[in-house]
């Protein structure tokens, strides 16, 4: 459930307030972008998906339940996104400090940018790479990563448990373990 003025938000987006819709939408901008990037891997394709996203969001406000958050909602758009966007053509791998501006990358991205586990994350298939940033590196809770998918709790955990399986066989030990 979400609170009170979110909803309010969300109303007033319906009823063709921008300003509102901005509100709503501005701080899940970033938290996009870098799921779009970890999709697609390309900035400037990653900056189009969001951007799309954010309009589909617009146009299809009314699509939204009634109290449903609008979060996971719009991540469910851009994921929606990045899959047709991956359908397009193939993309290049950027590295993660290109999309956040070199020497002010978060620990979170840091941790992202190694080649070895940016390379095992390319690995996976869509769904289970999708399901893993969402939960792992946006902090979504395991719920609003099914919402944003579109798919059960069940098929989120599945998904994870399968690209982690695969990760720890991808990625070289540890020296310290």
């Amino acid at each position: 459930m979400i609170d009170g003025s979110a909803l309010d938000l969300v109303d007033r987006a319906r009823a063709g307030d921008k300003r509102a819709f901005e509100e709503l939408l501005q701080p899940l901008i970033a938290p996009a972008a870098r799921f779009a990037f970890g999709m697609v891997q390309d900035r400037e394709e990653a900056e189009d998906v969001v951007q799309e996203a954010g309009l589909k969001a617009w146009r299809h406000l009314g699509n939204l339940r009634e109290g449903a958050p609008f979060g996971p909602w719009f991540f469910g758009i851009v994921a929606n996104q990045c899959r047709t966007s991956l359908r397009s053509r193939w993309r290049s791998v950027l590295s993660f400090g290109e999309l956040f501006g070199g020497d002010t990358v978060s620990a979170e991205a840091q941790y992202l940018h190694g080649a070895d586990l940016r390379q095992a994350l390319k690995s996976l298939p869509r769904d289970q790479r999708a399901a893993i940033l969402l939960h792992f590196y946006l902090d979504l809770p395991l719920d609003q990563v099914a919402v944003s998918l579109g798919i059960s709790m069940a098929g989120v955990k599945s998904r994870i448990n399968r690209g982690l399986r695969r990760l720890r066989l991808a990625l070289p030990a540890s020296e310290d373990a």
